[in-house]
């Protein structure tokens, strides 16, 4: 039945667009590389270069930041067959006239912040919430996101864990294959997953 509603979608929607998704500083950056290294075309444009925080890079591109503005989104259709980064805030906004294959990347509340932190301290900004409350506020908002895709039928999610990527990248680079199809070289997707990146580690 699987493979029976993928070919009726593929036929309604034509290719689906692979979207990687979820907080900010979450891993979704290292999901794009380890896609482009297994051989999906990925969405950028460049503008935002690699730095300190992303040494890899950020695999952005500056049209998505306006998906929630109710502009015109025709241009997503462009994506299809390709991967494009989404942050999770702005996925309820894409269009209904594509499929999506989203994988979403979970991590750990107090590594997000950590991460999150270090940025705006190199940036010289201050928080200006606090820890508790900013996970209050995600946990509602990851809870709104998964109720939303569950009822929208042409979006289908992989749910992916950061520590257990970089713990286990074979693996990782086996489930995210065979959600796109089994088509991808995962050898080189799990050689993309660079541990030394993992630098704010939650405390067990």
């Amino acid at each position: 039945m699987a493979f029976v509603d993928r070919f009726l979608k593929k036929v309604k929607y034509g290719e689906p667009i692979v979207v990687v998704s979820g907080l900010p500083r979450s891993g979704t950056s290292m999901s794009m590389k380890m896609l482009e290294a297994g051989g999906v075309k990925v969405v950028q444009d460049g503008i935002r270069s690699a730095d300190e925080d992303n040494p890899k890079g950020y695999f952005e591109h500056e049209k998505v930041k306006e998906l929630d503005k109710g502009g015109d989104k025709s241009w997503v259709k462009n994506s299809r067959g390709q991967a494009i980064k989404v942050i999770s805030y702005l996925l309820p906004h894409l269009p209904d006239d594509n499929r999506y294959l989203v994988i979403f990347v979970l991590r750990e509340y107090a590594e997000v912040l950590a991460s999150q932190q270090k940025m705006l301290d190199r940036r010289g900004e201050k928080n200006q919430t606090e820890d508790e409350r900013m996970i209050a506020i995600y946990d509602k908002h990851l809870a709104d996101v998964k109720r939303i895709l569950a009822g929208r039928p042409n979006f289908e999610v992989l749910y992916t864990g950061y520590s257990d990527t970089i713990q286990d990248p074979r693996k990782a680079a086996r489930e995210i294959n065979e959600f796109l199809g089994g088509n991808l070289d995962e050898d080189k997707m799990a050689a993309a997953v660079d541990p030394k990146l993992w630098r704010n580690r939650a405390q067990s």
